[in-house]
């Protein structure tokens, strides 16, 4: 998809309480405003995204979705709005996307 760029890649270990490890990959792409929507449509249905962050030029977040949540194509609809109002306003932007491994 045109105007998308993949800035970074890491793996995140997280240390819960009862002391086992879970991992999980966050990647950051950045999207113009115009393809926003797409690129949130096709994370959702990806499968394995846990939660996408929307965040503006200055780095504020925007929005968080839980995408197990919006996976329910009746939760999905509302989300996709909202995406589609901060497209509107916001000419680039960077996508969070946490993955589960």
């Amino acid at each position: 998809m045109g105007g998308e760029k993949v800035s970074s890649l890491r793996h995140v270990r997280v240390k819960g309480e009862d002391t086992l490890n879970f991992q999980k990959v966050v990647e950051e792409v950045h999207v113009m405003g115009a393809n926003l929507v797409e690129k949130v449509k096709e994370l959702i249905h990806e499968g394995n995204v846990q939660r996408i962050i929307i965040k503006n030029e200055q780095g504020i977040t925007l929005v968080e979705i839980p995408v197990t949540l919006a996976a329910i194509g009746v939760v999905a609809a509302p989300v996709l709005a909202a995406v589609g109002a901060i497209a509107g306003v916001v000419t680039k932007c960077t996508v969070v996307v946490e993955r589960r491994p």
